[in-house]
């Protein structure tokens, strides 16, 4: 009898790429597995040129790849982390998180120049809310103008003169190797990244030990232990993709302490809150560890909203909602 594990994924380059080396790691892992893909053409895939913040957020390209999973038409998922919205479908869990890659924004360009280089009113390309409020932050005199479609549709726009630098996530370009372009790796404390940024998602059925199992070996538990503090963040304030909102943890290489930042930021970019915290994982018990990294992202969100975060997240879901949005076409 044939050892076959079903993962769905969507059809774009990035999202096969990413999901045939999980599948070759699976494969190396267990000899005689056979990996068969469920190919899926999502909400998110169809709709290439509404913002995300106005058409119904990330998830878009998350639920119907979900769906398959629920109803047995695949065993799992690969997503990217960034993607997945702080609440999964009922029944679903992010079974295994595999190491993270390089987490940081880069500015795309003919000369990988950085951001200071470019002269006032240079067309800065970008759909993310998140990326255009930081960017604003520190240089508003650029224009950014809403940029949609797989990694290699935003290369071919910018290449074709439409703009004179796009915003994309190291991780794709890397997973990707297109990473030689000529590009300037942000700095965080310029653009925090997004909860799950460089991180891949593997989502099964809860109830599901074989596929569990399987998926085992490929878990990283520092990593784990990072995105769970970035999502609780983002469960704690509700987040999706109508807000600028940020979250980046990193673990010290021992062990022993984890650094979590926080963002929320208006729309424009004229309001951006900041908090972090560390929490010091002094623990040997992997529950403990896991509950201090979770109580450090709930921590910075709270401190956040007790400073006006809930403010400038209503004011941004409001704006989604009334097709308001400083990002020109």
């Amino acid at each position: 009898m044939k050892n076959v594990l079903r993962v769905a994924t969507r059809k774009s380059l990035l999202a096969l790429t990413q999901t045939r080396a999980i599948g070759a790691q699976l494969c190396a892992r267990w000899p005689g597995l056979e990996i068969e893909e469920v190919q899926i053409v999502t909400e998110g895939d169809r709709n290439q040129t509404g913002m995300l913040s106005k058409i119904g957020g990330k998830g878009l390209f998350v639920s119907e790849v979900e769906a398959a999973i629920a109803d047995g038409r695949a065993d799992f998922a690969v997503h990217s982390m960034k993607d997945v919205p702080a609440m999964l479908a009922e029944g679903l869990a992010l079974v295994c998180v595999p190491e993270r890659e390089d987490p940081r924004d880069v500015l795309v360009s003919k000369s990988g120049q950085e951001l200071d280089a470019f002269s006032a009113g240079a067309r800065i390309g970008t759909s993310s809310l998140r990326r255009s409020c930081q960017l604003r932050a520190f240089r508003n005199d650029l224009a950014y103008a809403m940029l949609r479609g797989n990694v290699d549709t935003r290369l071919r726009k910018l290449d074709e003169g439409q703009y004179d630098a796009i915003v994309l996530a190291y991780a794709g370009l890397r997973r990707l190797g297109l990473d030689q372009r000529p590009l300037w790796p942000i700095p965080v404390d310029i653009s925090l990244p997004a909860v799950g940024q460089g991180v891949l998602a593997l989502e099964a059925r809860a109830s599901d030990e074989r596929t569990r199992a399987l998926l085992a070996p490929l878990e990283h538990t520092p990593t784990r232990l990072c995105v769970e503090a970035e999502r609780a963040f983002l469960g704690s304030l509700e987040g999706g993709c109508q807000a600028p909102m940020a979250a980046h943890a990193r673990l010290e290489p021992d062990g022993s302490r984890l650094r979590v930042d926080g963002l929320v930021g208006s729309v424009d970019g004229e309001e951006v809150l900041r908090a972090g915290t560390d929490a010091w994982l002094t623990s040997d018990d992997p529950a403990v560890r896991l509950q201090a990294a979770i109580d450090a992202g709930r921590e910075i969100a709270s401190s956040l909203l007790a400073r006006g975060a809930d403010r400038l997240l209503a004011h941004a879901r409001e704006a989604a909602l009334h097709g308001a949005g400083l990002l020109a076409s």
